[in-house]
C-alpha cells in the first residue's frame, strides 16, 4: 500500500505547474489558473511533511516552485487580495516558514510579515474572533480556525513575540459557542450577529454537523498543540479539547470502515455518505494527538483503523492512474444572494462528489506521514 500511495502522490505533482494543479479540482471545473489560495495550500503542506518523513526532496522541491511562482521579491503575493479578508488565504502562508529556512531568501520572510500584518485587520466579532470573509459579516465557521490560527502561531514561532493569547481566546470562543452539549459535535457556522438566513435567531447557530468542518477544527486543535511549548497550560488546555471532540466524534465512526458520513450524526438518512476527506482529517488528528501525547493510545488505533477504511475502499487504480475518490468538493453556508448553502441536511447530501481534491487528498497525504511515523 506504501508503494500505491506514494505513486499517487508522485502522479500528481507531476502532472500539476505551479499555475495549475491536478489537486485542484474547483479551478480545473473553471478552467483558469490556480491562485495564492487555501485548497493548494493543504496540499503543499502535506508535501512538505512527505519530505521530511520521506527524506525525498522531490515533494519539497514542487511546493518550492509554487513558492516561487507567488511570491515577489518585495514580499508581495501574486493574486493575494487583502481586502477581501479571506480566512482562506492565509493557509498556504504555512509555506512561506519552511521555504525561509530552505533558501534563506528573505522574500519569503517579507511576505509572512506582509501576510500576518493583512490578518491582524482581519474584520473581528464582538467576542474576538475574526470574520470568515469580508462577505460573511460576523461570521465564525469552523474552517477558519484551521485557516488562520496556525498560519498566526507559526508566525509568532518564527518572527514574533510567541505571543499566542489571540489565538486563544479565539479557540475558546468557538468551544464555548459552537460546541453541541448533548452530542459534543460542534456546528458548522456561528453568526454573532444572529441576521444570517441560515442561523438560528437565537444561538446564531447553523443546523447541522458537517465532517469536514469538525475535521478542519480537530486539524486546527492538533497543529496548534504542535505548535505551543510542552509544559505551557494553552497547549494542556488545546489537548483537553482535541480529547473531548475525538471522544464525542469517534461514538459516530462507521463500525466496518473507520470512517465518518458528510452529516456526522446522520448514518442510514437517505443520500448520507462516508466522505473521504472529513474521514482523513480526524484520523490525522487523532494519530498526530497520539503522537504528541494529547491523546491515548487508543486513539492511534482508531486514527489507523479509519486511514485504513480509507485506503481500502476509496484510493483505486483507474485506467493506470492512482485515484482518491468519495471527495465533498466544497460546502458552505451562504452569501445571503446564495440560499442554498443554508446548512440544511439536504444542501449537504447535494454538493458534487469528487475524485483528488486537495481537501481530500492533502489530509489523506497528512495522515499517511502519520502513519509512517509509527
Amino acid at each position: 500500500m506504501n508503494e500505491t500511495i506514494e505513486r499517487y502522490i508522485l502522479e500528481l505533482i507531476r502532472r500539476s505547474t505551479p499555475r495549475r494543479t491536478a489537486w485542484n479540482m474547483e479551478k480545473i471545473r473553471e478552467g483558469t489558473d490556480v491562485s495564492w489560495n487555501y485548497i493548494d495550500g493543504c496540499m503543499l503542506t502535506a508535501l512538505l511533511a512527505m519530505s521530511e518523513i520521506t527524506g525525498d526532496d522531490r515533494y519539497a522541491a514542487f511546493v518550492e516552485e509554487v513558492a516561487d511562482s507567488f511570491v515577489r521579491e518585495d514580499g508581495s503575493v501574486d493574486t493575494f487580495r487583502p481586502e477581501k479578508h479571506a480566512l482562506d488565504d492565509y493557509n498556504e502562508g504555512r509555506i512561506l516558514f519552511p521555504m525561509y529556512l530552505r533558501t534563506e531568501n528573505e522574500k519569503y520572510r517579507k511576505a509572512a510579515e506582509m501576510l500576518y500584518r493583512s490578518l491582524s485587520e482581519q474584520p473581528r466579532t464582538a467576542e474576538g474572533n475574526f470574520w470568515h470573509k469580508e462577505i460573511y459579516p460576523n461570521q465564525v465557521w469552523l474552517d477558519g480556525t484551521y485557516m488562520a490560527l496556525p498560519f498566526a502561531a507559526m508566525f509568532e514561532n518564527s518572527f514574533g513575540k510567541g505571543e499566542i493569547r489571540d489565538i486563544m481566546t479565539q479557540m475558546r470562543n468557538v468551544r464555548q459557542k459552537m460546541r453541541d452539549p448533548k452530542t459534543g459535535l460542534y456546528y458548522h457556522g456561528y453568526d454573532a450577529s444572529r441576521k444570517a438566513f441560515w442561523a438560528d435567531p437565537e444561538t446564531g447557530l447553523s443546523r447541522n454537523f458537517w465532517l469536514r468542518a469538525i475535521g478542519w477544527y480537530s486539524l486546527a486543535l492538533a497543529d496548534l498543540i504542535e505548535l505551543i511549548p510542552k509544559g505551557m497550560e494553552e497547549r494542556d488546555e488545546l489537548a483537553e479539547t482535541l480529547r473531548e471532540l475525538m471522544d464525542s466524534i469517534s461514538a459516530f465512526a462507521d463500525p466496518e470502515s473507520g470512517m465518518y458520513h458528510q452529516v456526522v450524526d446522520q448514518a442510514g438518512r437517505e443520500g448520507n455518505y462516508l466522505e473521504t476527506s472529513g474521514s482523513a482529517m480526524i484520523a490525522c488528528a487523532m494519530l498526530k494527538g497520539a503522537r504528541l501525547g494529547a491523546l491515548d493510545e487508543s486513539f492511534r488505533e482508531k486514527g489507523r483503523k479509519t486511514f485504513d477504511g480509507i485506503c481500502r475502499n476509496h484510493l483505486k487504480v483507474q485506467d493506470g492512474m492512482v485515484e482518491l475518490d468519495n471527495i465533498c468538493l466544497v460546502a458552505g453556508l451562504g452569501p445571503e444572494n446564495n440560499r442554498r448553502r443554508d446548512g440544511s441536511y439536504e444542501y449537504y447530501i447535494s454538493e458534487p462528489v469528487v475524485c483528488n481534491d486537495a481537501k481530500g487528498a492533502a489530509p489523506f497525504v497528512l495522515c499517511y506521514t502519520e502513519v509512517k511515523r509509527i
